[in-house]
C-alpha cells in the first residue's frame, strides 16, 4: 500500500506511457500519453503552419539589415529582385540564413511546449512520447545506417545533375557547411520529430487512425522539403522513404524516443561527411569531388 506521503510513479496497467504520481496534498496532475494527446488536430496544424512562418520571418529579419548594409533600399523599384540575388548569389547573406534555423528551431520548440504542456499543466516528455522503446537501442541504430544507405542508393538511380539549392547552400562556403553540419545533429532531428511524429502524429492517429496518420505526415514531410531538392527526385524519394520509416516506427512502439535515435543516426553520417569532404579533397587532390546530392539533412527550408 502506498503511503500517503510519498510520491510514487505509477505505470497504469496495460499502458506503458501512462505515469500518475500520487501527492497527499493537492489533486493529482494530469495523465500522459503518447497516443491519447491533450491537444487536437487544429493546435497541431496551426504549430505547423506556425513552424513554416517561422522558417520564412526569421531569415529575412537578419537578411534585410544585411541588405541595407550593402546599399538595397526598398524605394528601389527593383528591390525584392536584388535582394533574392544577394540571398542567393552573398556567401554572408547565405550564411545568415543558415544562422536563422537556430533561433526557428528554438521558437518551435517553444510552440510546440506550449501545446504539449497546455503551457506546463501537463508533462512535456511523457506527452510527446520520450519514453525509453523495448528494443535494444542498437536496433534503431542499425536502421539509421540501413536508411543511409538506401538514400545514398535512390539519389544514385533517380539523381539529377542539375544542383539542389541546399548543394549550392552547402558548397557555398565553409561556415555555411559547418553551421548545417552542427544543426543536423543538435536541433532538426529533435524538432522535426517532435513535430511530425509527435504534435501531428499523435492527433492524426486519435482521429483518423495509424494508416492514415502515417500517410498524412508522409505527405507533410515530403513536401515541405521538396523546395530544398528540386529537381532531384531521387532525394526527394529518400525523404519520402525516411518519413515512412519514422512514422511506422512511432505507430508500431507509441514512443518519439526511436524516431529520434534513428534521424540522429541517419543526419549523424551525413554531418560526418559534409565535414569531411572538403579535407578529403585537399588529402586526395587527384580524386573527383565528392557529389553532395545524397546528403538528405532533414532540415526545414529556410529560404523560398
Amino acid at each position: 500500500m502506498l503511503n500517503s506521503d510519498e510520491a510514487t510513479a505509477i505505470h497504469l496497467a496495460g499502458d506503458p506511457n501512462s505515469y500518475v504520481t500520487p501527492h497527499a496534498d493537492g489533486p493529482q496532475p494530469p495523465i500522459a500519453n503518447a497516443d491519447d494527446p491533450g491537444w487536437g488536430i487544429g493546435s497541431a496544424i496551426f504549430v505547423w503552419i506556425a513552424s513554416l512562418v517561422l522558417m520564412i520571418i526569421i531569415p529575412l529579419l537578419l537578411l534585410l539589415p544585411y541588405a541595407a548594409s550593402k546599399g538595397l533600399q526598398l524605394s528601389d523599384p527593383n528591390y525584392v529582385k536584388a535582394l533574392a540575388e544577394l540571398a542567393l548569389g552573398d556567401k554572408t547573406a547565405v550564411l545568415l540564413q543558415v544562422i536563422a534555423i537556430l533561433p526557428s528551431h528554438l521558437l518551435t520548440f517553444v510552440l510546440i511546449w506550449a501545446v504539449v504542456t497546455r503551457f506546463g499543466k501537463r508533462p512535456f516528455w511523457q506527452g510527446i512520447g520520450w519514453d525509453r522503446p523495448v528494443v535494444t537501442d542498437w536496433w534503431w541504430i542499425g536502421i539509421g545506417v540501413v536508411l543511409f544507405g538506401l538514400g545514398i542508393l535512390l539519389a544514385g538511380l533517380f539523381g539529377s545533375p542539375k544542383p539542389t539549392q541546399l548543394e549550392l547552400i552547402i558548397n557555398s562556403s565553409l561556415a555555411a557547411r559547418y553551421t548545417i553540419s552542427i544543426l543536423a545533429v543538435g536541433t532538426a532531428p529533435f524538432v522535426e520529430e517532435f513535430m511530425y511524429r509527435g504534435v501531428l502524429y499523435a492527433p492524426l492517429q486519435k482521429l483518423a487512425g495509424a494508416p492514415v496518420a502515417v500517410f498524412f505526415v508522409l505527405i507533410l514531410f515530403t513536401i515541405i522539403h521538396v523546395p530544398q531538392y528540386w529537381p532531384n527526385a531521387g532525394v526527394i524519394a529518400a525523404v519520402a522513404l525516411l518519413s515512412i520509416v519514422l512514422t511506422v516506427v512511432r505507430a508500431y512502439t507509441h514512443r518519439l524516443l526511436p524516431c529520434i535515435i534513428i534521424h540522429l543516426v541517419f543526419n549523424g553520417i551525413q554531418a560526418v561527411l559534409l565535414i569531411a569532404q572538403p579535407y578529403a579533397q585537399k588529402i586526395l587532390p587527384g580524386s573527383e569531388p565528392v557529389n553532395p546530392t545524397f546528403i538528405l539533412l532533414p532540415l526545414l527550408h529556410y529560404f523560398r
